[in-house]
Protein backbone atom coordinates (compact mmCIF):
# COMPACT_ATOMS: atom_id res chain seq x y z
CA UNK A 1 0.00 0.00 0.00
CA UNK A 2 1.28 3.46 -1.04
CA UNK A 3 0.59 6.46 0.70
CA UNK A 4 0.10 10.07 -0.64
CA UNK A 5 0.61 13.03 1.91
CA UNK A 6 -1.44 13.18 5.06
CA UNK A 7 -4.40 13.18 2.93
CA UNK A 8 -3.45 9.50 1.03
CA UNK A 9 -3.46 6.19 1.33
CA UNK A 10 -3.11 4.49 -1.85
CA UNK A 11 -3.65 0.67 -3.04
CA UNK A 12 -1.76 -1.98 -3.12
CA UNK A 13 -1.84 -4.24 -6.13
CA UNK A 14 -1.49 -6.20 -9.61
CA UNK A 15 1.21 -7.36 -11.84
CA UNK A 16 4.75 -7.88 -12.97
CA UNK A 17 5.80 -7.00 -16.52
CA UNK A 18 8.67 -9.26 -17.80
CA UNK A 19 9.57 -7.61 -20.98
CA UNK A 20 6.44 -7.31 -22.56
CA UNK A 21 4.49 -9.88 -20.76
CA UNK A 22 2.42 -9.96 -17.95
CA UNK A 23 3.28 -12.43 -15.60
CA UNK A 24 1.14 -12.67 -12.44
CA UNK A 25 3.89 -12.76 -9.55
CA UNK A 26 1.42 -13.38 -6.44
CA UNK A 27 -2.15 -14.86 -5.63
CA UNK A 28 -3.57 -11.67 -4.57
CA UNK A 29 -6.98 -11.64 -2.34
CA UNK A 30 -9.68 -8.95 -2.96
CA UNK A 31 -10.20 -7.39 0.50
CA UNK A 32 -11.88 -4.80 2.65
CA UNK A 33 -9.84 -3.28 5.27
CA UNK A 34 -10.79 -1.28 8.26
CA UNK A 35 -7.44 0.76 9.51
CA UNK A 36 -7.70 3.23 12.44
CA UNK A 37 -5.15 6.20 12.33
CA UNK A 38 -3.10 8.17 15.12
CA UNK A 39 0.01 9.65 15.79
CA UNK A 40 3.25 8.07 16.56
CA UNK A 41 5.68 10.33 16.82
CA UNK A 42 6.23 14.14 16.05
CA UNK A 43 8.79 16.64 16.00
CA UNK A 44 8.11 19.76 17.97
CA UNK A 45 9.86 23.23 17.58
CA UNK A 46 9.35 25.45 20.81
CA UNK A 47 5.86 23.69 21.31
CA UNK A 48 4.82 24.19 18.04
CA UNK A 49 3.21 21.88 15.53
CA UNK A 50 1.37 18.42 14.93
CA UNK A 51 0.54 17.31 18.97
CA UNK A 52 -2.26 14.58 18.18
CA UNK A 53 -3.72 12.39 14.98
CA UNK A 54 -6.74 10.61 14.78
CA UNK A 55 -8.87 8.70 12.08
CA UNK A 56 -9.58 5.78 10.11
CA UNK A 57 -9.36 4.46 6.26
CA UNK A 58 -11.74 1.62 5.00
CA UNK A 59 -10.06 0.41 1.94
CA UNK A 60 -11.53 -2.09 -0.38
CA UNK A 61 -9.05 -4.21 -3.31
CA UNK A 62 -11.52 -5.96 -5.84
CA UNK A 63 -11.17 -7.48 -8.94
CA UNK A 64 -13.09 -7.81 -11.50
CA UNK A 65 -12.49 -10.14 -15.26
CA UNK A 66 -10.29 -7.59 -16.85
CA UNK A 67 -8.79 -5.19 -13.86
CA UNK A 68 -8.57 -4.56 -10.17
CA UNK A 69 -10.59 -1.39 -8.56
CA UNK A 70 -10.08 0.49 -5.50
CA UNK A 71 -12.66 2.12 -3.46
CA UNK A 72 -11.06 4.03 -0.37
CA UNK A 73 -12.91 6.62 2.17
CA UNK A 74 -10.21 8.81 4.51
CA UNK A 75 -10.45 10.47 7.42
CA UNK A 76 -7.79 12.64 9.68
CA UNK A 77 -8.00 14.93 12.07
CA UNK A 78 -4.61 16.75 13.13
CA UNK A 79 -4.52 18.29 16.11
CA UNK A 80 -1.83 21.32 16.61
CA UNK A 81 -0.27 23.18 19.64
CA UNK A 82 -0.31 26.89 17.79
CA UNK A 83 -3.01 26.56 15.66
CA UNK A 84 -6.73 25.23 15.02
CA UNK A 85 -6.95 21.94 14.01
CA UNK A 86 -7.78 20.35 10.77
CA UNK A 87 -9.88 17.87 9.59
CA UNK A 88 -8.71 16.16 6.06
CA UNK A 89 -11.17 13.58 4.20
CA UNK A 90 -10.93 12.12 0.63
CA UNK A 91 -12.82 9.54 -1.34
CA UNK A 92 -10.42 7.87 -3.72
CA UNK A 93 -12.00 5.31 -6.51
CA UNK A 94 -9.27 3.38 -9.47
CA UNK A 95 -9.87 0.68 -11.85
CA UNK A 96 -6.45 -0.50 -13.64
CA UNK A 97 -6.39 -3.05 -16.05
CA UNK A 98 -4.69 -6.53 -15.56
CA UNK A 99 -2.45 -6.37 -18.51
CA UNK A 100 -0.83 -3.13 -16.51
CA UNK A 101 -1.27 -0.77 -19.60
CA UNK A 102 -4.37 1.34 -18.46
CA UNK A 103 -5.72 3.20 -15.08
CA UNK A 104 -8.08 5.13 -14.24
CA UNK A 105 -8.58 7.25 -11.31
CA UNK A 106 -11.33 9.67 -9.40
CA UNK A 107 -10.44 11.40 -6.28
CA UNK A 108 -12.29 14.09 -4.00
CA UNK A 109 -10.78 15.54 -1.06
CA UNK A 110 -12.25 17.75 1.90
CA UNK A 111 -10.73 20.28 4.28
CA UNK A 112 -12.77 21.25 7.49
CA UNK A 113 -15.54 19.85 5.02
CA UNK A 114 -15.07 22.15 2.19
CA UNK A 115 -13.77 20.35 -1.04
CA UNK A 116 -10.40 21.11 -1.13
CA UNK A 117 -9.33 19.53 -4.47
CA UNK A 118 -10.71 16.91 -7.36
CA UNK A 119 -9.02 15.16 -9.46
CA UNK A 120 -9.82 12.81 -11.81
CA UNK A 121 -8.59 11.41 -15.14
CA UNK A 122 -7.06 8.04 -16.95
CA UNK A 123 -3.97 6.74 -18.34
CA UNK A 124 -3.00 4.51 -20.66
CA UNK A 125 0.79 2.93 -21.41
CA UNK A 126 1.86 1.92 -24.98
CA UNK A 127 3.05 -1.47 -23.54
CA UNK A 128 4.94 -3.29 -20.86
CA UNK A 129 8.45 -0.93 -20.08
CA UNK A 130 7.16 1.76 -22.44
CA UNK A 131 6.09 5.22 -22.12
CA UNK A 132 2.70 6.50 -22.28
CA UNK A 133 0.01 9.50 -21.77
CA UNK A 134 -2.10 10.62 -18.91
CA UNK A 135 -5.34 12.65 -18.94
CA UNK A 136 -6.38 14.88 -16.91
CA UNK A 137 -10.17 16.12 -16.94
CA UNK A 138 -9.95 17.47 -13.76
CA UNK A 139 -9.47 19.98 -11.88
CA UNK A 140 -8.92 21.01 -15.43
CA UNK A 141 -7.75 19.43 -19.02
CA UNK A 142 -4.10 18.34 -18.53
CA UNK A 143 -2.14 16.31 -20.98
CA UNK A 144 1.17 14.69 -19.55
CA UNK A 145 3.45 12.64 -21.46
CA UNK A 146 4.52 9.23 -19.13
CA UNK A 147 8.40 8.04 -19.36
CA UNK A 148 9.61 4.66 -19.96
CA UNK A 149 9.20 2.13 -17.49
CA UNK A 150 6.42 3.90 -16.02
CA UNK A 151 4.45 1.72 -13.48
CA UNK A 152 0.81 2.09 -12.18
CA UNK A 153 0.19 1.60 -8.36
CA UNK A 154 -1.30 -1.58 -8.56
CA UNK A 155 1.69 -2.78 -11.11
CA UNK A 156 3.99 -1.28 -8.61
CA UNK A 157 3.27 -3.25 -5.85
CA UNK A 158 3.40 -6.59 -7.23
CA UNK A 159 6.94 -5.74 -8.79
CA UNK A 160 7.62 -5.36 -4.18
CA UNK A 161 6.19 -8.76 -4.04
CA UNK A 162 7.82 -10.52 -6.53
CA UNK A 163 11.24 -9.15 -6.15
CA UNK A 164 10.89 -9.46 -2.33
CA UNK A 165 10.07 -13.40 -3.17
CA UNK A 166 13.00 -13.08 -5.49
CA UNK A 167 15.06 -12.43 -2.45
CA UNK A 168 16.11 -8.87 -3.27
CA UNK A 169 16.17 -5.73 -1.17
CA UNK A 170 16.31 -2.73 -3.10
CA UNK A 171 13.87 -1.79 -5.88
CA UNK A 172 13.41 2.05 -7.77
CA UNK A 173 10.66 1.89 -10.33
CA UNK A 174 8.91 5.32 -11.45
CA UNK A 175 5.11 5.22 -10.68
CA UNK A 176 2.46 7.07 -11.88
CA UNK A 177 -0.93 7.54 -9.81
CA UNK A 178 -2.58 10.84 -10.05
CA UNK A 179 -2.53 11.87 -7.12
CA UNK A 180 -1.55 15.48 -8.14
CA UNK A 181 -1.44 17.20 -11.85
CA UNK A 182 2.26 16.01 -12.21
CA UNK A 183 4.42 13.41 -13.90
CA UNK A 184 5.77 10.08 -12.51
CA UNK A 185 7.23 10.28 -9.16
CA UNK A 186 10.27 7.84 -8.34
CA UNK A 187 9.50 5.21 -5.26
CA UNK A 188 12.34 3.76 -3.94
CA UNK A 189 12.25 0.30 -1.63
CA UNK A 190 14.54 -1.35 0.98
CA UNK A 191 13.11 -4.80 1.52
CA UNK A 192 13.47 -7.06 4.26
CA UNK A 193 14.14 -10.54 4.88
CA UNK A 194 11.17 -13.27 4.14
CA UNK A 195 9.26 -13.49 7.42
CA UNK A 196 7.14 -16.71 8.37
CA UNK A 197 2.86 -16.21 9.07
CA UNK A 198 3.72 -16.69 12.57
CA UNK A 199 5.99 -13.87 12.91
CA UNK A 200 3.43 -11.61 11.35
CA UNK A 201 0.88 -12.07 13.66
CA UNK A 202 3.26 -11.25 16.70
CA UNK A 203 2.61 -7.19 15.73
CA UNK A 204 0.11 -6.42 18.14
CA UNK A 205 -3.65 -7.27 18.70
CA UNK A 206 -4.60 -8.27 14.94
CA UNK A 207 -7.92 -9.48 13.74
CA UNK A 208 -8.41 -13.25 12.96
CA UNK A 209 -8.47 -13.81 9.38
CA UNK A 210 -6.72 -16.50 7.18
CA UNK A 211 -5.51 -13.43 4.95
CA UNK A 212 -3.30 -12.52 7.56
CA UNK A 213 -1.95 -16.04 7.43
CA UNK A 214 0.69 -15.93 4.91
CA UNK A 215 4.62 -14.90 4.32
CA UNK A 216 5.36 -11.33 4.50
CA UNK A 217 8.45 -8.85 4.49
CA UNK A 218 9.06 -5.70 6.39
CA UNK A 219 9.46 -2.58 3.58
CA UNK A 220 10.63 0.89 3.68
CA UNK A 221 9.54 3.46 1.00
CA UNK A 222 11.25 6.81 -0.37
CA UNK A 223 8.27 9.08 -2.39
CA UNK A 224 10.48 11.16 -4.23
CA UNK A 225 8.69 14.10 -6.37
CA UNK A 226 8.47 13.85 -10.63
CA UNK A 227 11.50 16.87 -10.20
CA UNK A 228 14.66 14.32 -10.54
CA UNK A 229 16.62 17.43 -8.75
CA UNK A 230 14.73 17.08 -5.31
CA UNK A 231 17.15 14.68 -3.38
CA UNK A 232 14.81 14.20 -0.51
CA UNK A 233 12.08 12.38 -0.72
CA UNK A 234 8.59 13.68 0.02
CA UNK A 235 7.65 11.19 2.56
CA UNK A 236 8.28 7.75 3.55
CA UNK A 237 6.17 4.56 4.17
CA UNK A 238 6.75 1.20 6.19
CA UNK A 239 5.05 -1.58 5.97
CA UNK A 240 4.73 -5.11 7.00
CA UNK A 241 3.59 -6.16 3.02
CA UNK A 242 2.00 -10.32 2.76
CA UNK A 243 2.37 -11.87 -0.39
CA UNK A 244 -1.18 -11.96 -1.55
CA UNK A 245 -0.98 -7.84 -1.47
CA UNK A 246 -2.77 -7.26 2.50
CA UNK A 247 -0.95 -4.38 4.46
CA UNK A 248 -0.83 -5.78 7.64
CA UNK A 249 0.68 -2.40 9.65
CA UNK A 250 1.95 0.98 8.20
CA UNK A 251 3.79 4.43 9.10
CA UNK A 252 3.99 7.24 7.12
CA UNK A 253 6.58 9.15 8.02
CA UNK A 254 6.19 13.28 6.75
CA UNK A 255 9.32 14.21 8.60
CA UNK A 256 7.39 16.20 11.00
CA UNK A 257 4.94 13.97 12.45
CA UNK A 258 5.09 10.00 11.76
CA UNK A 259 1.19 9.07 11.46
CA UNK A 260 0.47 4.62 12.53
CA UNK A 261 -2.07 3.13 10.42
CA UNK A 262 -3.32 0.15 12.42
CA UNK A 263 -5.54 -2.99 10.86
CA UNK A 264 -8.39 -3.45 12.83
CA UNK A 265 -10.70 -5.79 10.65
CA UNK A 266 -10.40 -7.43 7.33
CA UNK A 267 -12.48 -9.40 5.09
CA UNK A 268 -12.44 -11.33 1.79
CA UNK A 269 -14.02 -10.06 -1.37
CA UNK A 270 -15.35 -12.52 -3.60
CA UNK A 271 -13.79 -12.84 -7.34
CA UNK A 272 -16.17 -12.21 -10.44
CA UNK A 273 -16.65 -15.82 -12.38
CA UNK A 274 -15.07 -15.03 -15.49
Amino acid sequence: MMVYRSDRLLALATLLWLGSVPVFAADIAPHRALYSLSLASAKTAGGAGVVGASGGMVYAWGETCDGWTVQQRFRLRLEYAEQDNVEMSSTLVTWESKDGLRYRFNERRLKNGDLDEEIKGEAKLEGGGKGGVAEFTKPEATTLTLPEGTLFPTAHTLVLIARAQAGDNFVSRKVFDGAEVENSGQITAVIGPALKPEEGMKDGKLPKSALLERPSWRMRLAFFPADSKVEQPDYELGQRLLDNGVSQDMTIDYTDYVIHARLDDIEPLPRPSC
